[in-house]
C-alpha cells in the first residue's frame, strides 16, 4: 500500500446559508493521481482551498503523513510540500514571467536580486513542461494558454509532494495537454501525490488512478479507475442519466454566406485568411496555441486591428475599428477568459446582463427604465435557465456555468447575426456543457451564424458543421462535417497539409 500524503476527515464548510461542503472524506497518497470531480458548485474548489489554507473548515480534520495539521494561509501550504494550481489564473500581469515563477522565493546573491539566475530557473522550470517562452516577457503580453503553463511550471517548480491542479488543461491544446501529462506521469513516479480536478472525461480516465466524486458538497464515492465507466460517472456527478454528451441537432436548413472574409491578416499573429460562414452554420476554428485562433476572432470583432484584408457581412463590406462598430453590425463575442474579458464580477447579474442593450431601456430623457431592464433581465434568466437567487445577486455567487449563460444572456438581448464563441465551455462541467451545447444548436436553427474556436477535440466534432485548422498564424485547411477527424484535424494543426 503507497503511503497516504494527505487525508482530510468529515470536512465541512458552510458561506452564511450556503453549505459548500458536508462531511467529506478524501486523501491522496503517495505516486497517485487522485482525480476530483463533480458539477460546477459540487465543492471541488472549496476543499482544494482548505487544502491551501485559503478557506479553514468548520468541522473536521486534516493529516498530513499521519500526523494532525492545521493550514492557516497558502504560505504555510507551501512550507508544508503542498502547491496548488487554481483554475483562476494568478498571474501578476507587469512582471515577467521569471518573476512570476519566482515570485515570494527570488534567487539572491549577497542580499541582492539574482535575475540570471531567476531567468535561468525559470527556462528550467518551463522546459519541465516543455514550453518556450521567454523568461524576461511580460506575463500581459502571453496568450491565455501560455500563462496557464506559466502557472503550471510555477507550481511544479516548487518540487512539492502535494500538487493539486485545478482545470489545468482549460486552455492549453492537446499538444500542451500531452507535455503536462508526460511531467504528471513523472512526478507521479517521483511519489508525488496529485489531486487533478477536471471537467473532460477523456482526460480523467487518461490520467486517473483513483477517482472521487462530489456531488452538491458531499462525497458520492470514491473508485479506482477501472472500476468505473465514463457513463456511470457522469450519471453519479449529476445525479441523474445523461447517455449522450452532446445533445441532437435541432434540424434546420444552412443558408447563404452572412460573413464572407477575404486574405484578413493581422500581422505577425494571424496571415491572410479567407472563409465565408453561412446562415444557420456552426463553423469550428481548430489549432494547436500560438495558431491565431483567439487572434480571428478578436480581428474580427475589432479588439485587434487589422493589416489586411476585407470583412463583408450579408455582402456589405464593413471595416471593424472597435466592437462598437462590429455591434452595431450584428455580431456578439464570448470571450475565451470570462473572469477577466468577460464578466464585470464587481456587479450584480441584472447589470452584467444589460450593459450591451443599455440603451434600449432609456425611453425618457435617456434616463433607465429599470422595470423594462428588470424584465429583459429576468426573460433573459429563465429562458437559459440561468440558477441564481436573483437578478440583484453579484456574480460572483454564481457557477462557472451560470456565468457563462450570463454572457451568452448578455449578447442575445441585442439579437446578433453572428455569434463569435471563444471556448464557450471552458471550465464548466459536463451538465453545464450540454446545456451550453443546447444553446448554441438553437441558436443555429433560429438563423443565427457561429463562429466557434475550441481546444476539446471532441467538442470540435460533435457541435460543429465544418471546421477550419490554423496553424502559426495561417489556415491549413478546411473540412467539412464527412472529412472531420481527430487525425485530420490534428494533421493540419500540425502543419501538414
Amino acid at each position: 500500500m503507497s503511503e497516504v500524503l494527505l487525508s482530510l476527515k468529515n470536512i465541512s464548510k458552510r458561506f452564511a446559508s450556503v453549505v459548500a461542503l458536508d462531511g467529506v472524506d478524501f486523501d491522496v497518497k503517495a505516486g497517485e493521481v487522485h482525480v476530483l470531480v463533480g458539477e460546477n458548485g459540487a465543492g471541488k474548489s472549496t476543499l482544494m482551498k482548505i487544502i491551501d489554507g485559503i478557506y479553514q473548515s468548520d468541522e473536521g480534520e486534516i493529516e498530513l503523513r499521519g500526523e494532525k495539521t492545521v493550514i492557516n494561509s497558502p504560505r504555510e501550504a507551501q512550507s508544508k510540500g503542498i502547491a496548488m494550481i487554481h483554475q483562476e489564473l494568478n498571474n501578476i500581469l507587469e512582471m515577467t514571467v521569471a518573476e512570476n515563477i519566482f515570485l515570494g522565493r527570488e534567487p539572491k546573491h549577497f542580499m541582492l536580486l539574482d535575475k540570471g539566475k531567476m531567468n535561468s530557473e525559470a527556462t528550467k522550470a518551463l522546459d519541465a513542461v516543455h514550453v518556450r517562452i521567454d523568461p524576461q516577457k511580460k506575463i500581459k503580453e502571453l496568450s491565455i494558454a501560455q500563462m496557464q503553463m506559466v502557472e503550471i511550471s510555477k507550481a511544479i517548480s516548487l518540487e512539492a509532494r502535494i500538487l493539486i491542479m485545478d482545470e489545468p488543461t482549460s486552455a492549453i491544446s492537446e499538444k500542451e495537454v500531452d507535455a503536462l501529462f508526460q511531467t504528471v506521469r513523472l512526478l507521479r513516479g517521483r511519489g508525488v501525490g496529485i489531486v487533478y480536478i477536471s471537467h473532460k472525461m477523456d482526460e480523467i480516465f487518461r490520467i486517473a488512478d483513483r477517482i472521487t466524486i462530489l456531488r452538491d458538497g458531499k462525497a458520492i464515492g470514491t473508485f479506482n479507475a477501472g472500476e468505473i465507466n465514463r457513463n456511470q460517472l457522469i450519471s453519479l456527478m449529476v445525479g441523474r442519466e445523461i447517455t449522450n454528451v452532446y445533445p441532437p441537432r435541432v434540424p434546420h436548413e444552412i443558408g447563404d454566406a452572412v460573413l464572407d472574409v477575404e486574405e484578413l491578416s493581422c500581422e505577425p499573429v494571424l496571415h491572410p485568411v479567407s472563409f465565408q460562414l453561412h446562415d444557420g452554420e456552426i463553423l469550428g476554428v481548430s489549432g494547436l496555441m500560438g495558431s491565431g485562433r483567439s487572434e480571428l476572432l478578436e480581428t474580427l470583432f475589432g479588439v485587434r486591428k487589422k493589416t489586411g484584408g476585407t470583412i463583408r457581412v450579408c455582402g456589405q463590406e464593413v471595416g471593424f475599428g472597435s466592437p462598437q462598430k462590429a455591434i452595431h453590425s450584428g455580431m456578439a463575442f464570448v470571450t475565451e477568459d470570462r473572469k477577466h474579458s468577460g464578466l464585470n464580477l464587481k456587479t450584480s447579474i441584472k447589470k452584467d446582463i444589460s450593459i450591451v442593450t443599455l440603451s434600449d431601456y432609456c425611453k425618457v430623457l435617456q434616463f433607465i427604465n429599470f422595470d423594462l431592464e428588470r424584465k429583459a433581465v429576468d426573460g433573459m434568466i429563465e429562458t437559459l435557465d440561468i440558477k441564481a437567487s436573483s437578478s440583484s445577486s453579484p456574480v460572483t455567487t454564481l457557477s462557472g456555468g451560470n456565468q457563462q449563460k450570463i454572457i451568452l444572456a448578455r449578447w442575445l438581448l441585442a439579437n446578433p447575426r453572428i455569434i463569435l464563441l471563444d471556448e464557450p465551455t471552458r471550465g464548466i462541467d459536463v451538465g453545464a456543457k450540454y446545456e451550453i451545447y443546447s444553446i448554441i444548436h438553437q441558436l443555429a436553427a433560429s438563423g443565427c451564424s457561429i463562429l466557434m474556436v475550441s481546444s476539446e477535440m471532441p467538442e470540435i466534432l460533435g457541435v460543429c458543421d465544418r471546421v477550419l485548422v490554423l496553424h502559426e498564424g495561417s489556415l491549413m485547411g478546411e473540412l467539412s462535417k464527412a472529412d472531420m477527424s481527430q487525425e485530420s484535424i490534428m494533421s493540419l494543426a500540425a502543419g501538414r497539409p
